[in-house]
């Protein structure tokens, strides 16, 4: 793992939504909750064990976890309901702002429904900033697979030299790696610190702002 990438021809950054740009895991939690006691019914919802496969499409964890497919539709209407609860990370807003300013192409690749995903961005009023917004139901292949980032590299016209891909989760490092991009582990979210490590990222990122450093060709330890 080297602390950073330098230097780094950099036109496209590529970011995973949930854990990166926005803190939505308490939402995340209120909408796991309500879908399991209405579709499995009481005792204690595993979402411990549903944290660790963040970053993949949720019909993908259901079938992981051997929970019920219907588990989607009340999981989805809770999370539309409580979007208003979701906030952007501190500093994000000015990342992305700086970014768009720099000429660097941005996208999000997501394990949420684009649907849901643009609508989240559109009501914290950032949508705008990015070039295009993926969801893993747009693609043949969810995370870990490379489809997605592959489709927004096509869509941004860049290749793999010229991408990296922010994720907080090992499931994002590994599509960044099977696309052929730097995988960049973010780790001021919800994250698990020592397994993002364990995958031996090309870099970490410890708070937004180092990723502009990191984009000028600037070393991270």
């Amino acid at each position: 793992m080297r602390g950073g990438l330098t230097p780094l021809p950099t036109k496209a950054i590529v970011f995973d939504l949930d854990g990166v740009l926005v803190d939505s895991f308490g939402v995340m939690r209120q909408a796991f909750t309500v879908a399991y006691r209405e579709v499995v019914g009481p005792g204690e919802p595993p979402f411990a064990e549903y944290s660790k496969h963040l970053g993949r499409f949720f019909p993908d964890i259901m079938r992981i976890m051997g929970l019920p497919p219907a588990m989607q539709e009340p999981f989805v209407r809770e999370s539309y309901r409580l979007a208003d609860q979701v906030r952007m990370f501190d500093g994000v807003p000015d990342l992305l702002h700086a970014l768009r300013a720099g000429g660097f192409g941005l996208a999000v690749a997501t394990g949420k429904s684009g649907p849901r995903a643009r609508s989240l961005l559109d009501g914290l009023g950032v949508l705008e900033l990015f070039d295009h917004v993926l969801g893993s139901d747009e693609v043949a292949n969810a995370k870990p697979a490379p489809d997605i980032v592959l489709r927004a590299m096509e869509l941004l016209g860049v290749g793999p030299d010229e991408t990296m891909m922010i994720g907080d989760a090992v499931t994002d490092l590994a599509s960044a790696r099977a696309a052929g991009v730097a995988a960049v582990a973010a780790l001021w979210g919800e994250s698990d610190p020592a397994g993002l490590l364990a995958a031996e990222p090309d870099a970490i990122l410890r708070t937004p702002g180092e990723l502009l450093a990191l984009c000028r060709g600037g070393s991270l330890a």
